[in-house]
């Protein structure tokens, strides 16, 4: 059976509102171009609402208030067919897939949403304004779904704190649960712009989790300290073009100095143009 698609916010309401009391409903926002990683969310909502007992449903929106002004929003992979296909393999049966951007942003709409405590270190250094876009179309997704549960990855960790507070400071209805990153064989963390990457800069790319794989080794043979654990991240990462590397508290994503509670270790970087981020966190 094919998945139900919705496209306007009237449609998606509409929807909502006539299911039963009592039907449960599981979401996993994303801005499409699934991979595996995006189809273990859809999994585990299906694992958690299983058929009969409720509906999953996925947004499919490339949100453009989360893109700076000389980002990859325009080069962002779009396939909404093919997206369509695999959440209906890994258990969506509705999608909402809005074709205009004024549909969730009219351009009457005056409000935003803010977590800046944590939203000024890592991604959000380099990215004014993304996690404002985040938070905003979530919250509004958020509303309109109305969800018992949602599921978000780790990937993006420094999203899954913020959305986490959020969802605690505005009383949002259901359950938020994060999931851990899905890898390709070699180790790269899947990410939707890994199709953007030309095949050299793909092999190169895997510089990332030989960086975080090496910072585990010095951390499972005793390395606490910053300084010890971070250390020849330039050279560890070329020839990519550095972000950040960062060692922050695994909770309130402040700069750490040693590892003394858990720990995110976090990076971003350029390869040939693409922006990739990872993380892992070290647990004493």
């Amino acid at each position: 059976m094919a998945v139900t698609i919705l496209r306007t916010v009237s449609e998606l309401r509409r929807w909502r509102d006539q299911l039963r009391p009592g039907v449960r409903v599981g979401f996993v926002p994303t801005m499409g171009s699934l991979h595996e990683g995006h189809l273990s969310l859809l999994r585990e909502a299906r694992r958690r609402v299983p058929e009969g007992a409720g509906h999953v449903a996925l947004s499919i929106f490339v949100n453009p208030t989360q893109f700076g002004p000389n980002e990859d929003l325009d080069r962002y992979p779009r396939d909404e067919a093919g997206d369509l296909a695999k959440a209906r393999e890994a258990g969506a049966d509705v999608a909402f897939c809005p074709l205009d951007p004024h549909e969730m942003f009219p351009e009457s709409a005056a409000t935003w949403v803010e977590v800046p405590a944590l939203a000024t270190g890592l991604c959000g250094a380099s990215r004014p304004g993304h996690f404002r876009g985040v938070c905003t179309v979530v919250t509004k997704l958020w509303n309109l779904v109305r969800p018992d549960v949602a599921v978000f990855g780790q990937k993006d960790f420094q999203q899954l704190a913020i959305l986490r507070r959020l969802h605690a400071d505005l009383f949002l209805c259901g359950e938020l649960v994060g999931m851990p990153i899905v890898r390709e064989p070699d180790g790269l963390a899947m990410s939707s712009r890994n199709a953007n990457l030309p095949p050299d800069a793909r092999l190169r790319a895997r510089a990332i989790p030989r960086f975080i794989a090496e910072v585990q080794r010095r951390f499972t043979r005793g390395a606490r300290a910053r300084t010890e654990l971070l250390a020849d991240a330039t050279a560890l990462l070329e020839p990519g073009v550095i972000d950040y590397v960062e060692l922050v508290d695994a909770a309130t994503l402040a700069p750490v100095a040693d590892v003394e509670r858990p720990a995110l270790l976090a990076v971003a970087v350029h390869f040939a143009g693409v922006r990739l981020i990872d993380n892992t966190v070290l647990e004493p």
